[in-house]
């Protein structure tokens, strides 16, 4: 049995030192996966990275799970040392009578081996006088001494037979005993060694998977492919551009009979896309400085807005030359981003049919717009020496988002939001992310299949104030994006399409990756900013989700409520169950509450706890908490207009350092850190009845 327990213990530490292996190579995979993902994104090669990261982040997460599935090994044969040590201290204090019986034989047998050697030597004494004629007197003394240790030997054969005997039978039941033990610890070895086998046959079975799911994509990755996300990417489209005219002077000779609309409207008609930067210098009619701004959208709508002379930046004096080149400003806005597969270049028929839908706007100062004003402009200045205007080009900037309220605290209570981060910082910007999930519950009496559940999720993140010049002073950021692992628990996922991008073609359950309009993100941060100033960091509503559950079974603490109510006292008892399973990392809950609303004119309680009115409020609940977290609220309530009516029971709590989904998020590529993840779940509605 001491062998029995010594093998146990060693297998532990061989399956222990297994799954020590499988994680440091799960961890050398998941850093090769980030490096493939870091490796260069130019060029017709770089799709292929992107099946490398997908393919080795498959192979770690494979070991990964088998490192799991180890871990809960090594917790059965830990339990199995544990009763196994149980089972021999026991069988111990069974066989103790058959201890008693070896050391009775083994004294009655050596006492037995001396009165046979003090028999022999007395009869043996007793022949020798005869023989040498001794004195009767001594012959006879010989023989009562030889008689003695006869009847002396006699007795210890006797007790030495009883002794035998019932050291047979105690030692054939003790070794069928040790036997049984002994059958009971093979076999128990063998099932966990089979426990052990499965679970890495299964892992090379998913490792067989990934294997044929790499070269299946590297089969469908095909040379014309990898070319055409190219060109697709690269790209600047597929019509090719008109031929830019010969220098078009237009001149209005009749002012009074030409008006600046006709002019434009004229040149605009004969002009292409590119042309359009010829504008102020071609124009020569005597006008108010004009602003005109070109959007390039489904309609292809132009819109022209003309500015007085008093309220144009670029007037040198209150009278104007008529001499001096006319200013203009031309933005150009692309087609927003869920419509970039539409044809986004305005043709010349396009521009005939708008040209009727010119209309002024209202006076704007031009010295309000800057380069700073935008997420990512595109200056282009004109060649011409005379035109002194930069044509702007934001990319997609979102003009109608409006930033929710700014959270009062931080994501991390009262110790820290985000590390902060200055304009010349050359590391991965900080960033702080924080999951929050509302459990709320419906308990029908003490069935458990009447119990409805419904649980929700918001992620958080928080950006330090810093980072806003970051992006504004760099045209081009780094792309933000963000993997959200273990989303197989949610029913519904809804992002800040304001905000994110995804591909709903996405098939991996367990994943799904998402990643920020760059310009949007700036843009709101801007605004957030622009509204408190003084703010250290900004939070940012990410997205919404919807847990499934599985009733009761989902709830982190169980709710059973018993009423009797008589007319002159009412008895309650609420027995609650710590459940550990709902979550992925069991943690305590703290704060808790339970309110109990109590009708028919309460003139005294009596609870246990004790308390003096019908709101318990509880230490934290655990698994280390007394009877592994179970117990009962147990109250009476004296009445004096009874019977009471059994209301419904109001309960809260709390649990830091854990959701009840398991989501978390995994920064992808480079540019970004994350410095803080904070997780935790509260009740919402969380209530029991009779």
């Amino acid at each position: 049995m001491k062998h029995g327990q010594i093998s146990s213990k060693e297998l532990t530490e061989f399956i222990r030192e297994r799954a020590t292996i499988e994680e440091v190579y799960a961890r050398s995979m998941t850093k090769l996966a980030k490096s493939a993902g870091n490796f260069s994104q130019l060029g017709t090669f770089a799709p292929v990275w992107d099946v490398f990261k997908t393919s080795t982040e498959k192979l770690a997460s494979c070991h990964l799970e088998l490192v799991r599935k180890l871990q809960e090994l090594i917790k059965d044969v830990q339990k199995y040392v544990d009763d196994q040590a149980k089972a021999h201290k026991k069988t111990k204090e069974e066989v103790a009578s058959t201890l008693e019986s070896v050391q009775t034989i083994q004294t009655t047998g050596v006492a037995l081996q001396k009165s046979k050697e003090n028999y022999n030597a007395k009869t043996v004494e007793q022949e020798r006088l005869r023989k040498e004629g001794a004195t009767q007197r001594d012959v006879d003394k010989a023989g009562v001494k030889a008689k003695k240790a006869t009847e002396t030997y006699k007795g210890f054969v006797e007790k030495y037979a009883t002794a035998k005997s019932e050291f047979e039978q105690k030692m054939a039941e003790t070794a069928q005993k040790f036997q049984d033990i002994e059958e009971s610890h093979i076999v128990h070895m063998k099932d966990i060694i089979q426990s052990y086998t499965q679970s890495v046959d299964e892992t090379h079975v998913q490792i067989g998977e990934v294997r044929i799911e790499f070269e299946r994509n590297m089969e469908n990755t095909s040379v014309e492919g990898l070319i055409q996300k190219l060109a697709d990417s690269k790209g600047t489209g597929k019509e090719r551009p008109g031929k830019i005219p010969h220098t078009h002077r237009h001149t209005c000779h009749d002012r009074q009979n030409t008006s600046t609309d006709q002019c434009i409207t004229h040149m605009l008609v004969c002009m292409t896309g590119e042309a359009l930067q010829w504008l102020a210098a071609t124009c020569n009619c005597s006008t108010p400085s004009i602003c005109l701004n070109l959007t390039v959208d489904h309609s292809a709508t132009l819109t022209r807005v003309a500015h007085a002379k008093e309220n144009s930046f670029y007037s040198s004096s209150d009278s104007e030359d008529e001499d001096e080149p006319r200013k203009f400003r031309v933005e150009i806005k692309p087609v927003a981003p869920n419509n970039r597969t539409q044809q986004s270049r305005a043709t010349i028929d396009q521009l005939k049919a708008s040209i009727g839908n010119i209309s002024l706007s209202p006076p704007t100062s031009v010295r309000q717009l800057s380069t700073t004003s935008f997420d990512r402009n595109l200056l282009l200045h004109n060649s011409v020496r005379d035109f002194p205007l930069p044509l702007y080009l934001p990319l997609s900037l979102p003009h109608s988002i409006s930033p929710p309220p700014l959270h009062s605290l931080p994501l991390s209570g009262t110790s820290r939001g985000p590390s902060p981060v200055t304009l010349a910082s050359q590391d991965a910007l900080p960033i702080a992310v924080a999951f929050t999930e509302s459990v709320n519950a419906y308990f029908k009496g003490a069935d458990p299949a009447k119990c409805i559940v419904k649980i929700t999720g918001d992620m958080t993140l928080s950006f330090p104030m810093g980072i806003i010049k970051v992006f504004t002073s760099n045209p081009s950021p780094a792309m933000l994006t963000f993997k959200l692992k273990n989303t197989s628990k949610l029913e519904q996922i809804l992002p800040n399409q304001t905000l994110l991008f995804s591909d709903p073609s996405q098939s991996d359950a367990h994943t799904k990756d998402f990643w920020f309009n760059m310009q949007a993100l700036t843009s709101y941060l801007r605004k957030a900013s622009e509204q408190n100033p003084a703010a250290s960091y900004y939070n940012v509503d990410i997205l919404k989700y919807q847990v499934s559950s599985k009733g009761i079974a989902s709830t982190p603490l169980n709710l059973a409520v018993y009423w009797k109510c008589d007319p002159a006292t009412t008895d309650l008892r609420l027995d609650y169950h710590y459940n550990p399973e709902s979550m992925l990392c069991p943690g305590p809950l703290s704060n808790v509450h339970v309110l109990v609303p109590v009708d028919g004119g309460v003139t005294n309680m009596q609870s246990l706890p004790n308390l003096n009115k019908s709101l318990w409020k509880l230490s934290d609940i655990s698994e280390k908490s007394d009877n592994e977290g179970s117990g009962s609220l147990r109250a009476k309530f004296e009445l004096s207009n009874g019977p009471s009516t059994p209301t419904t029971l109001a309960v809260q709590f709390m649990s830091e350092g854990s959701t009840l989904s398991g989501v978390d998020i995994e920064l992808l590529g480079t540019g970004y850190r994350l410095s803080l993840n904070k997780k935790r779940f509260a009740t919402g509605t969380y209530r029991t009845k009779t």
